[in-house]
């Protein structure tokens, strides 16, 4: 059996499109649980009962981030979006099944899927990372060997990727002795090798095999260290590497947006749009069954949907504004973000 673990905040309105996603295209064994950080109990009670099948489970700070959220409404206080419940992430991981897709609220499912028949390809090929996303991306893949596996799965090979112990990791990636430095000067590396290294990772949108996800996240200590993570799987991958280690389907079959954030914590860009209270005025829509969150679907929400629910405290030019910045700041790293 495959866990599906989604990492929600206060955006009930993609939850909910995330979950009819699964009903819709996803069959196999598999089972659903909702890592909830902070979304108010009014939005959980309705997501439980849309899908009674789920579990819910919230994190330590949940009461805190409750009361951050209905502060932020009442006086514009400003939401900690950077306080991250890794804790009960790693724990519902370290619980779950031999095999895990970790996501997020505002991923869902495009095409239809087998997770039984995914699970069996790998188990089978020794696989520990299966992407079922990659945002469009196609300028990494010159770094990458693909080969078909079978006629759902391809095995990714990362091309020229240096990697070692945690020592040496260690050094390479947070330059320590000035390692980073020397091989730059001597022309080995570049400001783009560390990039490379999220071919060993994915955000959201991969089913790992259990004890690769905890060894990337092992030194979590509730907060996200990118570069701690990519030293962590390039060490995994030096000790356990075979020619299976990373596949892809053949296509993808998720997708995300980039018309929303969780919080104003992150995407700032010195516009005037406020995300807490754009999610807060989305959600009561939702709440009151006026918010169809399969509007437009596979494809995001249209923005002129998203418009019909906002009051005359966003502009919706500052709210266009802010996406076109959102969508240029993916779209620079070779997103495909307009699918």
């Amino acid at each position: 059996m495959t866990s599906i673990l989604i990492k929600s905040f206060n955006r009930p309105y993609y939850l909910d499109r995330c979950l009819k996603s699964i009903k819709q295209n996803v069959s196999g064994n598999y089972k659903v649980i909702i890592l909830d950080d902070g979304t108010p109990e009014k939005y959980l009670q309705k997501i439980q009962e849309l899908h009674p099948t789920i579990e819910i489970r919230t994190s330590l700070q949940y009461d805190e981030k409750i009361n951050s959220i209905q502060k932020n409404i009442e006086s514009g206080t400003e939401i900690n979006g950077f306080k991250i419940p890794t804790t009960l992430w790693y724990d519902s991981v370290k619980n779950a099944d031999d095999y895990v897709l970790v996501t997020e609220d505002d991923v869902w499912f495009t095409k239809p899927l087998n997770l039984s028949d995914l699970e069996n390809d790998i188990s089978t090929h020794d696989i520990s990372l299966l992407k079922l996303g990659w945002l469009g991306n196609q300028i990494d893949d010159k770094d990458l060997e693909i080969n078909p596996i079978n006629d759902r799965i391809s095995k990714v090979i990362p091309l020229h990727l240096f990697t070692g112990n945690q020592f040496i990791m260690d050094c390479f990636m947070y330059n320590r002795f000035k390692f980073f430095t020397i091989l730059y000067k001597l022309g080995v590396v570049n400001n783009e090798t560390r990039r490379k290294y999220y071919a060993l990772n994915s955000i959201a949108m991969g089913i790992y095999e259990k004890k690769y996800w905890l060894h990337i996240w092992k030194d979590s200590r509730e907060k996200v260290d990118e570069k701690q993570q990519l030293r962590n799987a390039a060490t995994y991958y030096h000790k356990n590497k075979n020619p299976n280690f990373i596949a892809r389907t053949k296509t993808e079959v998720l997708k995300t947006t980039f018309q929303s954030s969780a919080t104003n914590s992150y995407h700032q860009y010195n516009i005037d749009f406020d995300v807490n209270y754009f999610n807060h005025l989305i959600n009561k829509a939702w709440l009151e069954g006026k918010f169809d969150v399969m509007q437009n679907f596979p494809r995001d929400f249209s923005i002129d949907y998203f418009t019909i629910f906002l009051d005359s405290t966003i502009k919706t030019e500052e709210f266009t504004k802010w996406v076109d910045r959102f969508k240029e700041q993916y779209r620079n790293l070779g997103a495909t973000v307009d699918d």
